[in-house]
């Protein structure tokens, strides 16, 4: 009985893994996400590359005390399909940003990634996405690893 179980689980978990998702032509919208370091919001748009990638290119305004981050970031995704509307993503990013804070300001360059979970309404032309994008700065005042989390809304078409 517990094999079974094991063989369904292990079936399930690869037709997951190479199921298409259906990635969207294009997709314009906003996340709004909060982290360590900054809170803020973004315009995302994203661009389908093909059934399974797309780009996503973010410029994002964020605010946490008396400091300020504006940034251009862009996402490479792989998709895949879980069920129904529901899709997951992961892949490798870079980001720009010119961060003040107090009398000071620099520029920094970070790497990183994202990993989330979309719901791509079949009826209405909208994404809802939960991820997160830990990224690691490499210049300025705000350097590290920055992690958060995010809620997104996009238009898709």
């Amino acid at each position: 009985m517990i094999m079974k179980k094991l063989l369904l689980l292990f079936a399930l978990i690869s037709f997951g893994a190479i199921a298409e998702a259906q990635v969207n032509s294009y997709a314009l919208g906003a996340r709004i996400y909060g982290g360590e370091y900054y809170n803020g919001a973004e315009l995302s748009f994203q661009k389908g590359l093909n059934n399974r990638n797309r780009l996503e290119l973010d410029a994002s305004f964020g605010f946490k005390n008396d400091n300020t981050r504006l940034a251009l970031i862009a996402i490479y995704h792989w998709d895949w399909h879980l069920l129904g509307g529901f899709n997951w993503y992961l892949g490798p990013g870079a980001s720009v940003s010119f961060d003040s804070y107090e009398d000071n300001s620099s520029v920094n360059v970070g790497l990183g990634g994202q990993i989330g979970i979309e719901y791509n309404f079949r009826d209405l032309p909208f994404l809802v996405s939960l991820d997160t994008r830990p990224i690691w700065d490499f210049l300025g005042e705000v350097n590290g690893l920055g992690w958060g989390g995010a809620l997104g809304l996009r238009f898709a078409w």
